[in-house]
């Protein structure tokens, strides 16, 4: 739950799922909601998905998702697996034989699609595989690949023939004792997919992983992402997401926590605040913002900071965050540490000292941190 007694108005009571495990990261129960994206690079060469495996753990990527659509895919998985710093989970359509391989090359979970694994045969192979190699497994609902009889009895694809596709993929795991499953029921479409997964949190309490599939360009796709993972996640459905984009995997990565940074679901690095503009600024508030978003990309530290071009909300944003900046005039503006006016600062110099002041608090947050971890 994200619990907040001072205002009761910004808590979420989060839907009770049971936990298991993605490697070391837990998933579901009262684990914090995990960040998740996939590679795009050819699996079969080792450096570069190792490489973009690197950059998205960097950018907290809590798993990875890598594609091993052939042999020579599961054949490199090994060294991959073996050289990344964050679980990863075997995305398998089609053949079954990956899914056994890639849990015989240490995949921590795999994904499986029930509109094209095969039929239960084959899939009692594949549990057989997890459990012998510890996987845990993705039943990976996909819109666009529903089985034909599903689309024969509803016409179309829709939630309540998604929910059915998943709930009958969950019976067949559970018919082989196997519980440590999550859960998934994505469509390109936002209505589509926020009413599969509301039937689906109310017909099993395995946890559940949001995606809006094949969601589309960077912009395009956050916000059909925002709305509707947001709205799911309001309502306390979600153990684990992915934002997928048509862009670089750390975008991706970055997306996922910003959607969660705005529900106060999970907190991590900087949370800027800061004003559209407009003819009262007293300095540039966009170029700013854009040159200490990327200043501020190395500091992990849950902490946040405003910057306000005039004194309408300035010194009142300022009260809340961190560090704070506000402008003022003649060239200067005023400068505001734990919601206290502190100084002035010119302009010119403003971006340097607020870098500056960030990382002293970073600093200052994390050591009280570990004194309070120690006591």
């Amino acid at each position: 739950m994200s619990h907040n007694p001072v205002r009761p108005w910004r808590n979420i009571e989060r839907r009770k799922s049971r936990r298991i495990m993605v490697g070391n990261v837990p998933v579901g129960g009262d684990a914090p909601i995990s960040v998740q994206t996939m590679t795009n690079t050819d699996t079969s060469d080792v450096a570069a998905t190792v490489a973009q495996v690197q950059r998205a753990a960097e950018a907290g990527a809590d798993i990875v998702r890598v594609s091993t659509p052939d042999a020579a895919a599961t054949k490199a998985l090994k060294e991959i697996v073996r050289e990344s710093p964050v679980p990863i989970v075997a995305d398998i359509h089609f053949h079954y034989k990956r899914a056994i391989e890639a849990a015989e090359a240490g995949a921590a979970c795999l994904r499986i699609n029930p509109g094209n694994i095969g039929d239960e045969k084959r899939v009692a192979e594949v549990v057989k595989a997890a459990k012998d190699h510890g996987c845990s497994i993705r039943i990976g609902v996909n819109a666009g690949s529903l089985e034909r009889d599903l689309l024969e009895k509803y016409g179309e694809p829709c939630p309540d023939a998604m929910v059915e596709s998943g709930l009958d993929h969950i019976r067949i795991l559970q018919d082989h004792d196997f519980h440590e499953f999550k859960i998934s029921v994505k469509a390109s479409d936002v209505f589509m997919s926020a009413a599969a997964y509301q039937q689906l949190a109310d017909a099993t309490d395995a946890p559940i992983h949001l995606g809006i599939t094949e969601a589309g360009g960077l912009m395009s796709g956050t916000v059909k992402s925002a709305i509707g993972l947001g709205n799911l996640l309001w309502m306390g459905i979600g153990d684990t997401l992915r934002v997928s984009l048509s862009a670089d995997p750390v975008e991706e990565v970055k997306m996922g926590f910003e959607i969660l940074k705005s529900l106060g679901l999970r907190h991590r690095g900087v949370n800027i605040i800061s004003c559209p503009s407009c003819a009262r600024q007293g300095f540039d508030v966009i170029k700013t913002v854009e040159i200490l978003e990327k200043r501020l990309e190395h500091i992990k530290t849950p902490m946040s900071l405003s910057i306000i071009g005039c004194v309408v909300n300035g010194p009142g944003e300022a009260l809340m965050t961190d560090v704070g900046f506000t402008g003022g005039g003649a060239g200067a503006g005023m400068v505001y540490l734990a919601g206290k006016q502190s100084h002035k600062m010119t302009n010119d110099q403003m971006v340097d000292h607020i870098v500056e002041q960030v990382e002293k608090r970073a600093e200052e947050i994390e050591s009280a941190g570990a004194v309070e971890a120690a006591e």
